[in-house]
């Protein structure tokens, strides 16, 4: 028998118009490996809003009891024309409690369970999910599970990744954020060297006050000589960037060719051939990415998202980064929330404005039941 509730359901049309509304919806019972998890939280992630609001006009938007209707420029419209017409939930992660499951017996063994889990549709009130997929909480709350998958794994994807390229050290461009302080207390405990990157001086003395020993802040006069001062030190030729617009990849690729050159014995018109790797894993700014290549030619951009890191890690990595999540989610990957909001309230303008602006310490947390 179907259970229904409500859910968050997205759908931009052809003429760029973007609809978000909490609506009924129907959830059938759960089969095989499935369970249904009826969620009790679930965090806005930055990746959650290139679904919900995008490039949208979100200031001159309509807003009325549980819906939203705004209006998507080009050339953002047109690049995201595979989804018009098409209605898709949102809410790529959360924490909740399984009530059914299939008969597979790892499904069976959930339930009753308070489980973090990432369905892709976690704004809504019921889910179903994979069981393989789903993380058992013990003791812990739905909000301290709730964040237990995006920011924690991809955290631990970096090191990984990393490690997996023989880097020992790795240049961060958002160090005071959530996924960032993460990733400091991660190198830490595994000795690899951090440089991390802050828009304000406050944001460097918050992570100073973390132990965080290489703190580059890019507000400052002295930045670009404080950030070669860092890559020379720890020798952070591999970042990661989840900015993507602008210019700050162009800026940390110029820092570390510097870095290099500085130590050639001899001069070469190619520039240095040491090999510099940034990652980009999201797009907080929409515009270009702009790069203005004076680095030599051993220099390479790439992209970076969790699913295809996961898929080529293989099950023993990812069990494993699993254990370490779950025992480390109060401390190592704790998450903190500065508002706490319903369905509803999640599309009201004063909380879109808000939570669309991405600042540091600033995550909501929605519970789909008040």
């Amino acid at each position: 028998m179907a259970t229904t509730g409500k859910q968050l359901f997205t759908t931009l049309e052809a003429d760029g118009t973007l609809t978000v509304a909490i609506e009924e919806a129907s959830f059938p019972d759960p089969t095989g490996n499935q369970v249904l998890v009826k969620m009790e939280a679930a965090p806005i992630n930055p990746s959650d809003l290139a679904i919900l609001t995008g490039a949208a006009d979100m200031a001159n938007a309509s807003y009325s009891p549980g819906k939203f209707v705004a209006t998507m420029p080009e050339p953002f419209n047109s690049g995201s024309k595979a989804r018009h017409g098409v209605k898709l939930p949102a809410g790529n992660e959360g924490a909740g409690t399984v009530i059914a499951a299939g008969d597979n017996p790892m499904a069976q063994a959930l339930v009753g369970q308070r489980v973090a889990c990432v369905p892709g549709n976690a704004y809504s009130q019921y889910v179903l999910a994979d069981a393989m997929m789903c993380l058992p909480l013990g003791d812990l709350s739905a909000e301290q599970g709730a964040s237990a998958f995006v920011n924690p794994m991809t955290a631990l994807g970096f090191v990984e990744t990393a490690k997996r390229e023989g880097a020992s050290a790795i240049l961060h461009t958002v160090g005071a954020s959530n996924l960032g302080q993460m990733l400091l207390r991660i190198c830490q405990e595994d000795g690899m060297a951090l440089v991390n990157i802050v828009r304000k001086p406050e944001q460097a003395e918050l992570l100073r006050g973390m132990g965080a020993q290489h703190v580059v802040d890019s507000s400052s006069a002295e930045f670009m000589k404080q950030l070669r001062a860092a890559i020379d030190e720890t020798g952070a030729f591999l970042g990661f960037d989840p900015i993507g617009g602008g210019q700050m990849v162009d800026t940390c690729f110029k820092a570390m060719e510097q870095v290099a050159v500085g130590k050639m014995s001899e001069y070469s018109r190619y520039g240095s051939n040491q090999q510099k790797k940034m990652y980009i894993y999201g797009r907080l700014d929409l515009g270009p990415t702009i790069l203005t290549p004076a680095y030599g030619f051993g220099w390479t951009l790439s992209g970076w998202l969790l699913t295809p890191f996961l898929q080529s890690a293989g099950m023993e990595v990812v069990l494993r980064m699993r254990q370490r999540v779950l025992a480390g989610l109060t401390t190592t990957f704790a998450s903190s929330y500065k508002r706490k909001v319903t369905l509803d309230e999640m599309l009201t303008k004063d909380a879109v404005l808000d939570y669309r602006a991405m600042k540091t310490g600033e995550k909501y947390l929605v519970t789909p039941w008040g």
